[in-house]
């Protein structure tokens, strides 16, 4: 992972960890999962932080979603079949693509 996505895929998980509300933590988390898709260990990461704040927000739904999520994370960043753009949340589907914010679409012309 370059330095400048790095540098934000970082920054995204560490607004996740101060947010203060739950909207806000999950909004970082989809951006840092975003951001991560390309690199099989980031975006294992993300799927693990995002399962983390699902279990502590008692949402089975969500936290079911991600195990499956981190069973295929490494293998399809590793093998270049992940749907850009997917925020990595259980409440959309697993292989859908989505567009990608802007900002981190800049960023990532940079891998």
């Amino acid at each position: 992972m370059p330095a400048q996505i790095r540098a934000a895929f970082d920054a995204e998980l560490r607004h996740a960890r101060t947010a203060t509300t739950s909207g806000q933590r999950w909004a970082a988390l989809e951006r840092a999962h975003i951001l991560s898709q390309p690199w099989a260990w980031p975006h294992t990461r993300a799927h693990a932080v995002m399962f983390a704040l699902a279990w502590s927000e008692h949402d089975r739904r969500e936290a079911a979603g991600q195990v499956l999520r981190l069973l295929v994370a490494a293998p399809g960043s590793a093998l270049g079949r992940y749907p850009e753009g997917n925020t990595g949340r259980a409440t959309v589907p697993l292989t859908q693509p989505m567009p990608v914010p802007q900002d981190l679409a800049e960023l990532l012309t940079h891998r």
